[in-house]
């Protein structure tokens, strides 16, 4: 086995999704890319759409940012927990669909959702002999972080011809005494899936049937676009206790801010009890908080900012993931098993019986880049082999392009018939 920038791979493919970084597997496929190619490289692999111009963020977070540097009230180092405006103001904006109330102290400032990540997985691997359920596909940081704590993982099987729904049924075979939480990701990365309130429902009272919490992923909460409308899971929190894992990164097209949290849905007071909330707090007292002076514009962001632009954003995500959609089913070894609602991916099988001279996921991004100058997500980065994960988040001419390209490079590699 060799390294390479950090993507772990054997004679065929990457290994398993605990040695591999969606950014490592990124700076791979740069380095595939053709320097000599003249066109727009087309980065169908990413999350970040902030580059393009339609996807901009509001003027109200521009100025929130600018107000919070002008004052000069912010260059202090903030409590652990993060500064209490923004987190009443965070604890306000999930409110609106609760049907109790969270306060501030349910709520914890973290440096982008991938820190919320960092702390509940290390909390859990704290447990002695725990072990935490994942979906398969799944945002690979959860392993990574999962193997560097030492925490034992068991993955379930999200179903494609159900809308990549969990397999509740895998749940309750997987767990065990040492299962202490399972994770959801509402809305889907790397899916494009929304969970309607009636899975939702089942999933809590799975947990609660097997004693175990869920962590609930919600950091692509309310970008949806098809029929089924966002709901959190801490609604559920009745029935079982919730630890919601969130930022304005994505909602706000500003991922770069890094501003996220981490909060307890615990109405039934079973995180306080158990030690959870102590923990957190362990956790933030010897780790880095996000900017003072980021914190401090959160409340002017939350509050000011309009609902037209965020219906702006989820119609722009709505018209690319019909071009998407409707361009994929144009290549005939690409399937697209179900149309994404949700967040800014979807996953996509290759049928490599089609192909000539494609090993797999891997050797297929590999050499789509060189040939074409376009970056797609080999599906081994989620968890998924011989599938891949295209975001549409981009430009929409861009993104015409890209799959233009992707129907050529697949028609290139076909086999003769």
């Amino acid at each position: 086995m060799e390294q390479r920038n950090g993507v772990f791979r054997q004679k065929k493919g990457m290994n398993s999704t605990a040695s591999i970084s969606v950014r490592g597997v990124l700076n791979r496929l740069a380095e595939s890319l053709n320097k000599e190619d003249k066109r727009e490289v087309i980065p169908l692999a990413h999350g970040d759409p902030s580059a393009f111009p339609c996807f901009r963020t509001t003027p109200v977070a521009d100025e929130a940012i600018f107000d919070a540097v002008r004052s000069a009230k912010n260059n202090h180092y903030a409590p652990t927990v993060g500064l209490l405006p923004a987190r009443r103001a965070a604890a306000d904006y999930l409110n609106r669909d609760l049907p109790y109330k969270l306060s501030p102290d349910d709520v914890f400032l973290t440096l982008g959702c991938i820190q919320a990540i960092e702390i509940a997985v290390a909390i859990l691997a704290a447990i002695p002999g725990a072990n935490v359920l994942l979906p398969r596909p799944c945002f690979p940081y959860y392993e990574a972080r999962a193997a560097h704590s030492c925490l034992d993982v068991r993955h379930f099987d999200l179903l494609p011809e159900k809308g990549w729904e969990v397999d509740l049924e895998a749940v309750e075979a997987l767990a065990d005494e040492n299962t202490v939480a399972t994770v959801i990701i509402n809305p889907g990365n790397p899916c494009g899936s929304v969970y309607s309130y009636q899975h939702l429902e089942k999933v809590a009272k799975t947990a609660r049937k097997l004693g175990i919490m869920v962590i609930s992923d919600e950091v692509y909460g309310h970008l949806t676009f098809g029929s089924t409308p966002f709901v959190p899971m801490g609604v559920f929190a009745s029935t079982v206790p919730v630890l919601t894992l969130g930022s304005i990164s994505k909602r706000w097209i500003v991922p770069g801010w890094r501003m996220g949290w981490l909060v307890t849905n615990d109405p039934n007071g079973i995180l306080q009890d158990s030690g959870i909330v102590a923990s957190i707090k362990d956790y933030l007292n010897i780790s880095s908080d996000p900017p003072t002076f980021i914190q401090a514009a959160v409340p002017q962001i939350i509050e000011n900012t309009k609902d037209d632009f965020f219906s702006k954003i989820n119609n722009i995500l709505g018209e690319a993931a019909d071009i998407c959609y409707g361009k994929i089913q144009d290549i005939p070894c690409i399937i697209c098993p179900h149309k994404p609602e949700g967040s800014m991916f979807v996953m996509v099988k290759l049928n490599l019986t089609l192909l000539e001279g494609i090993d797999d996921d891997v050797d297929f991004c590999l050499k789509l880049a060189k040939e074409e100058s376009v970056m797609a997500l080999p599906g081994i980065a989620v968890g998924m082999k011989d599938w891949l994960r295209i975001t549409f988040a981009i430009e929409p001419s861009a993104l015409e392009d890209g799959l233009e390209r992707l129907k050529v490079f697949c028609q290139r590699h076909a086999k003769k018939q």
